[in-house]
């Protein structure tokens, strides 16, 4: 099963593809909670040249709230990462994770439905790209 849903967007840059993607988000409910910059991280840490790579770190507070008082330790698995990278000059791919993928580890048939929601909602986003 494939952990994630992507798509490429062509003739776009990495700013305005992370704009897109937010406001896809926002349309579906989602926030940012954290962004993190993998490119500058691993010039930082490591001296490592790489293209543009950033995790945003969205959450729906609704659904988080439902999955956390069906499963207190769902926390280690939120929020859902939306990973935007540049792939070359023209193109610029995002990647959400499939939380109906990832639940599938933790045994509590009550999240079951709120995973499928969320994959709705994140397909969404993808699709609106």
């Amino acid at each position: 099963m494939k952990y994630y849903h992507a798509k490429k967007l062509n003739n776009t840059s990495f700013a305005n593809a992370v704009n897109k993607v937010t406001e896809a988000l926002k349309t579906e409910g989602f926030g940012i909670l954290t962004e993190i910059n993998v490119q500058a991280t691993m010039k930082k840490k490591l001296d490592k040249d790489m293209p543009p790579y950033l995790i945003l770190g969205a959450c729906n507070p609704s659904f988080a709230y439902e999955a956390l008082q069906a499963e207190d330790k769902i926390g280690a698995m939120l929020p859902c990462n939306v990973v935007v990278q540049q792939l070359d000059n023209q193109t610029v791919e995002v990647a959400a994770v499939d939380p109906v993928a990832s639940m599938q580890a933790v045994e509590n048939e009550s999240l079951a439905g709120i995973a499928t929601e969320v994959q709705d909602k994140l397909k969404n986003v993808i699709n609106a790209l």
